[in-house]
């Protein structure tokens, strides 16, 4: 992304003096997939890819933003009553809204900025977009606001403003983000660890299948129905300390596998297995094992397919392509019915997977999947 081309856009509508320049990444999740809801872990990293604003004080209680990809302008004052009519502009606003409800009152600025992070394919450009503005805020008008309490502004803006119920792992990853390094994060007591990755030989592509099947939402909501209530049947029968199936066994599971539906015990079976993956995958990079991570990725794909059933048969397709090529891991990324297949690919097969992933697809579906390698990355900063 041209920085230059945001300072120039930002002075053709505000004028100079120049503002400073801050910016936050997208991100992706390694592994730990329809865990947030379930008490479990997840292991995000930021990304090489994000949005970049310019922004500087205007001295007013005013904001004034220009959104340099969609050539639109949006202006508006912190009043609740204010709320702006653009979607884009929301989510400005609503990071500053959630500032002011919890004291803080950032100034009015003017802002122009842009993102090179792909839209809908799962590597939250919206978080990125809410964590650049509360990061800016928080560091240009000396809020004094912990980089935790700007992820949950991130996340409220989504609830309140948005109307996107979503997790805290999108915020977290794109503030807390260390180049380098991914975050297994626990989402029940929010504490967090970074693990080195340092996948030298390999590369980390996303292949993005450009569908999104309708049904998620609903979806969605039943497979969060079915792990809260084999959760309960658990904890009712002989197990009073579980609280989420993060905290079941596969032995506890299969204690009361006859008082759950097929569905129900199918679901809870595939939490279980990946809270196992996850820390699997924590001793792996500890040690440098990359092989481990691979066949965990597949593991995941296997079980979001089978058993949780959110793939769907273009992510079925790309990953049965990386298997026949060799690739170390493949899974589904995000919340599946379509989207991204997350890849970790040996050097020397990178060519030969995307061109034959690229040529099946397209013979089967009327596409090419869209390609985005990605580098993990630092969060949220400043740029000098």
């Amino acid at each position: 992304m041209h920085i230059e081309v945001i300072k120039k856009q930002f002075n053709d509508k505000f004028g100079d003096p120049a503002g400073e320049v801050y910016a936050s990444p997208g991100r992706i999740n390694l592994i730990g997939e329809h865990t947030d809801y379930n008490g479990g872990f997840v292991f995000p990293g930021a990304i090489d890819k994000g949005m970049v604003a310019v922004i500087r004080r205007n001295g007013t209680g005013r904001v004034r933003a220009w959104s340099v990809d969609l050539q639109d302008y949006a202006e508006f004052t912190m009043e609740e009553s204010d709320r702006p009519e653009a979607s884009w502009a929301r989510y400005i606003f609503g990071v500053c809204r959630e500032m002011v409800k919890r004291g803080a009152h950032p100034g009015g600025f003017d802002t122009a900025f842009a993102g090179d992070v792909p839209l809908g394919a799962g590597m939250s450009s919206s978080a990125a977009l809410e964590s650049t503005y509360a990061f800016a805020l928080n560091d240009m008008f000396s809020l004094g606001i912990d980089k935790f309490e700007l992820a949950r502004i991130g996340q409220a803006t989504e609830h309140n403003y948005v109307g996107v119920k979503c997790g805290i792992m999108d915020q977290f990853a794109s503030l807390f983000g260390k180049a380098g390094h991914l975050i297994r994060l626990d989402t029940r007591s929010m504490e967090y660890k970074y693990f080195p990755f340092h996948p030298e030989g390999y590369r980390l592509v996303l292949l993005d299948t450009a569908v999104k099947h309708e049904l998620a939402s609903s979806a969605y909501n039943k497979r969060r129905e079915s792990c809260e209530h084999a959760a309960r049947v658990v904890r009712e029968n002989g197990h009073p300390g579980v609280e989420f199936l993060r905290d079941v066994t596969m032995d506890m599971l299969n204690e009361v596998k006859e008082k759950l539906s097929e569905e129900d015990f199918k679901r809870a079976e595939y939490v279980v297995g990946e809270t196992t993956r996850v820390l699997a995958v924590s001793d792996a990079l500890e040690r440098d094992d990359y092989e481990t991570v691979g066949r965990m990725m597949y593991l995941t794909h296997d079980g979001m397919s089978r058993l949780y059933e959110v793939s769907c048969e273009e992510l079925d397709f790309l990953n049965d392509v990386a298997k026949e090529c060799g690739v170390t891991g493949s899974r589904v990324m995000g919340g599946g019915f379509g989207g991204c297949t997350i890849n970790l690919v040996k050097e020397d097969l990178y060519e030969g997977f995307l061109a034959k992933a690229k040529a099946q697809f397209a013979a089967k579906f009327g596409h090419e999947p869209k390609v985005y390698e990605v580098v993990i990355s630092d969060g949220a900063r400043r740029i000098d």
